[in-house]
């Protein structure tokens, strides 16, 4: 199809706002955990941040530490790559390295569950290895920039209170692009109410238009896939079959 016939489609927008809904039905819990995470980590305060990250010693080790310590708090806070940008500019304005800021946003690759995503396609082994290995990576990344940035001059000067991260709403060019956002939103997911359904076996919401189906007792149920279906039919073919009441009089 060309670039007008797929924006004109009902159906390619029906894929589109099926697999948006898919992608947020699989990270909506760690977008909510990880704004919540980066709000209360802010009411902890510039005083427990200082002595976090070593503000009292040599500008070397503070850049060192905190190339170390940013992967760490993203692996425990295991924030998406949504949530983490919020509570980089938390810890940058308690007084993280700038190599630590680095760090911490290039941790989203290990958080813990890409980490378990790791975990189940490769085993517990290889998984501990590319953590270890993008661990490190990141950490010498984060050094390599903070040296670069800070031989050209471009590391930021100034940090922003916690006051200035979450204290002010302002009605500017975000807060109109949020609110395109949530009409594009609402809109794509009216799309998968009025095209879609749900898959009884793996709760996937599919398109009632290219969904494999199954009728059973004169009821159609839809399919995400083969496997899917193979399985909804396995499992019926289990159940054992209804009974019969005859009418009380009919004999």
């Amino acid at each position: 199809m060309s670039w007008r016939e797929r924006l004109t489609s009902a159906s390619s927008w029906s894929d589109v706002a099926h697999n948006f809904r898919g992608d947020w039905r699989m990270l909506w819990k760690e977008i909510t955990i990880g704004f919540l995470l980066a709000g209360f980590i802010a009411l902890l305060g510039d005083d427990f941040f200082n002595g976090l990250f070593l503000n009292d010693s040599p500008a070397a080790v503070q850049t060192v530490w905190g190339a170390f310590i940013g992967p760490v708090i993203a692996v425990l806070s295991f924030v998406c790559s949504v949530g983490n940008v919020p509570l980089a500019a938390v810890l940058w304005s308690g007084g993280i390295s700038f190599a630590g800021v680095m760090a911490f946003i290039f941790a989203d690759l290990i958080v813990l569950p890409i980490i378990a995503a790791y975990r189940k396609y490769y085993g517990t082994t290889f998984a501990l290895r590319i953590t270890a290995l993008m661990f490190v990576t990141m950490v010498l990344a984060a050094l390599v920039v903070d040296l670069l940035f800070g031989g050209l001059g471009l590391t930021p000067e100034g940090r922003p209170s916690t006051e200035d991260v979450f204290g002010t709403i302002e009605l500017d060019y975000k807060a109109a692009l949020n609110a395109i956002g949530l009409v594009i939103f609402a809109a794509l997911l009216a799309i998968t109410l009025r095209r879609g359904t749900i898959d009884p076996v793996c709760g996937m919401a599919v398109d009632r238009s290219k969904a494999l189906t199954v009728t059973q007792d004169g009821e159609t149920f839809y399919f995400c896939s083969s496997h899917c279906c193979d399985e909804f039919r396995a499992t019926a073919s289990q159940r054992p079959p209804a009974a019969v009441t005859e009418p009380v009089g009919e004999h």
